[in-house]
């Protein structure tokens, strides 16, 4: 099953960031009355996610996101990651500039609706949802909420998090498998107590699974995703 047949667009290039992505449109009404934006893990692309869009709720728009770092052939991501002693370590700077240019991408999104912007969710797998966290914490104005699945919350984001107040009404899920041998849930557990001091609202679960996404992950996503969208 590909992309097109499952209702997802050729690449669009947002002129204002250079982000391109793909579009799977919500089936009524324009503008959309709620959208998610999806992130890929790094050497991935855009259409790994695809079969979780075409699962989302159609009244939604989903946004799928190519990462603007290109690795090799169909494989991108937002910054660039090494392991070393089995601790990662990013480039800040392109971690920083993808976060910038994803809040300016939702921004341009939401100045497409007119005066009613869509509700809108960022989530992620891996890379992915540790960009959906640095966005979200960041920019709480611009999203309802954020999804992290088998990522992690940067360090490095603490400067650049939002005061308090501002994250009162935002939402957050964590979904982590407990054999994950890339990113160990050691760091779902250091997000949920993140999360916990910063007073944002958060549902964390784990998942007999490696570095990977299941069906349930993908519906116990879905059933927060909703929601956070207002989709009773």
């Amino acid at each position: 099953m590909t992309p097109t047949s499952i209702g997802i667009g050729p690449l669009i290039e947002d002129p204002t960031t250079g982000l391109r992505y793909r579009l799977r449109d919500a089936a009524h009404g324009s503008p959309p009355a709620a959208r998610l934006l999806l992130l890929h893990g790094v050497g991935s692309n855009e259409n790994s996610l695809a079969m979780v869009a075409a699962l989302i709720d159609p009244r939604v728009q989903v946004v799928l996101v190519q990462g603007p770092l290109v690795f090799g052939p169909g494989q991108h991501g937002f910054f660039e990651v090494r392991f070393q002693g089995g601790a990662p370590a990013i480039d800040a700077a392109q971690a920083e500039r993808s976060r910038q240019q994803l809040i300016a991408l939702i921004r341009a999104l939401h100045a497409q609706d007119g005066p009613r912007p869509a509700r809108t969710v960022i989530a992620g797998f891996s890379q992915g949802g540790i960009l959906s966290a640095s966005v979200g914490l960041s920019a709480p104005a611009d999203v309802a909420g954020f999804a992290v699945l088998s990522g992690r919350i940067l360090p490095e984001i603490e400067p650049h998090i939002a005061p308090r107040p501002a994250l009162g009404n935002l939402s957050a899920f964590i979904a982590h498998g407990n054999l994950d041998n890339k990113l160990p849930v050691a760091w779902a557990e250091r997000a949920d107590q993140w999360l916990d001091a910063l007073g944002v609202a958060h549902l964390t679960r784990r998942y007999p699974i490696g570095h990977e996404l299941n069906a349930d992950v993908v519906a116990d996503f879905r059933q927060w995703l909703a929601g956070v969208l207002r989709l009773a």
